[in-house]
């Protein structure tokens, strides 16, 4: 009988953050057969860079039966809308990516039905009708589904969190289950001739050995990278930034129920609004800028008092050839990156433990299993990746040789297809499992100034006379009901306020 025969028993998390307990929590909420200990250390920092969820945040904490109030409250979170975009296509310009649908529940395609009433004379654009941008742009919110029934029930939201009370808030809860947190510095990794961990050590001497590991130590990937020595797919060609220079600032007002993403001349620049305080970033190109400039740009643009001194962190976008590789799996920064613009790297770790639940290996780890595991991952990223690039490839500067570069790039194949697509009729093509659906396309595509040489001849049975009519009417009544929304200050302040820190 094989040596590593039988159902898994042990898994070790090498490494905590938000990746780390991420996984521990999941695994000991669906999985309290197995025993899971986490290797952490308090002399090395995390990242954290971003600090903002998209909508898919919430049905992890759904999973763990957690309050999705309380959670707000621990972690002094805010909400939100979507992403407005500022000056990407040209300096000057602005658009919004918006949580949830647009138009009405009752409206099949409603983009193609836009395009077919601007022939018509409709002179609003698509972000009207969507419910999400409507009240980010007044500064309101209320709860969608609670208002399912209204002209905001198609909207969606995620959160603005700030990252290290995340990771603390799941830590108490993956403990409260059984989960052991270890104090560590891994000194050496043992590998047997198979290629499977048999042991990390630790910088004490201490052995942890277990049935699969899971490689949570961010960029330095210790098991995964270093040990294993897996190989890396680099995108720095199509994501020309390479570096992110962040520091929090006191609120300067009411939180926006929104992030900001700001183009620079050499990248650009986020605002992630708390409850009590503000996430400030600047991502740019090394190529293109120096630390010193990105960060006296950065500094010279917050709107509040810095409390924080700025950090520079390094980063390489691409992703792990094989993210899972014999017993060890590489979850979040170890696993791979994308730049911050589309708030999904805490997307990404759900993803791959909710991958590996699918996939769960026996004590053997099938390389079946790891094949689809890595397949699927990959495929992930790389629809994150595309859409990303996207932003970047569709705009009209030429003012910088940033933006040059970005705006003449060779792109990936298949994000090269779409816009070819796109450009027919606004066809989005339907993949199997994806994150960004039609709408996000659609806002992001119009958004940058591109419209489709025609529609679907499916909305030639609109009704031609009426439709711009009708549409401008259901654009009033949208924004006529968000003004009677609460502000989403006084939404925070009525049900989720967290204490004072």
């Amino acid at each position: 009988m094989s040596m590593r025969a039988g159902p898994l028993a042990r898994i070790c998390i090498v490494g905590g953050g938000t990746a780390g307990w991420i996984a521990a929590a999941l695994i000991a909420h669906h999985y309290p057969q197995i025993a899971v200990e986490l290797v952490e250390s308090d002399d090395i920092g995390t990242i954290g860079v971003g600090e903002s969820t998209i909508p898919p945040f919430l049905q992890l904490l759904a999973r763990l039966g957690v309050s999705e109030s309380d959670f707000i409250r621990d972690c002094q979170a805010s909400y939100k809308l979507g992403i407005e975009f500022r000056d990407w296509q040209r300096p000057g310009t602005a658009y919004f990516h918006p949580f949830g649908d647009l138009g009405t529940p009752d409206t099949t395609d409603f983009y193609q039905l836009w395009l077919r009433a601007r022939a018509e004379g409709l002179d609003l654009p698509l972000q009207d009708f969507a419910p999400a941008n409507v009240m980010a742009q007044a500064g309101r919110f209320t709860l969608p589904f609670a208002a399912r029934q209204t002209p905001v029930g198609t909207a969606a939201y995620a959160l603005h969190v700030d990252a290290k009370r995340v990771a603390a808030f799941l830590r108490r809860y993956a403990e409260a289950r059984g989960v052991v947190r270890t104090e560590g510095l891994v000194d050496d990794v043992a590998v047997d001739p198979g290629g499977f961990v048999q042991a990390i050590r630790l910088r004490t001497g201490e052995q942890i050995t277990a049935d699969l590991f899971l490689d949570c130590t961010g960029f330095r990937a210790l098991l995964a990278g270093k040990a294993l020595g897996g190989g890396y797919r680099d995108w720095s060609h199509w994501l020309l930034c390479d570096r992110a220079v962040a520091v929090q600032t006191a609120n300067a007002g009411p939180p926006p129920p929104f992030t900001l993403a700001q183009a620079q001349p050499a990248g650009w620049r986020w605002r992630i609004p708390l409850q009590h305080r503000t996430g400030n970033g600047h991502v740019f190109s090394s190529a293109h800028m120096s630390d010193d400039e990105a960060t006296a740009l950065l500094l010279a643009q917050v709107e509040g008092e810095p409390v924080t001194a700025p950090v520079t962190v390094p980063f390489r976008t691409g992703v792990r050839e094989a993210p899972w590789q014999g017993n060890v799996v590489a979850i979040g920064l170890a696993q791979g990156f994308i730049e911050p613009l589309e708030s999904t790297a805490i997307h990404l770790v759900y993803r791959a433990v909710d991958y590996l639940f699918r996939f769960l290996p026996a004590r053997d780890c099938a390389a079946e299993l790891a094949g689809e595991f890595n397949r699927r991952m990959i495929a992930d990223y790389e629809e994150i990746r595309d859409f990303v690039v996207l932003h970047y490839c569709l705009t009209e500067r030429r003012d910088t040789p940033f933006w040059t570069a970005c705006a003449t790039m060779e792109l990936p194949d298949s994000l090269a297809r779409r816009i070819a697509l796109f450009r027919v009729n606004g066809t989005v093509p339907d993949g199997t499992d994806e994150l960004f659906r039609a709408v996000s396309w659609q806002a992001v595509i119009s958004g940058m100034g591109v419209t489709p040489r025609g529609w679907h001849p499916a909305m030639d049975r609109a009704a031609a006379p009426t439709l711009a009519p009708d549409l401008t009417r259901a654009a009033a009544t949208l924004a006529r009901f968000v003004d009677t929304l609460p502000t989403h200050a006084r939404f925070i302040a009525d049900h989720v306020r967290a204490p004072a820190p």
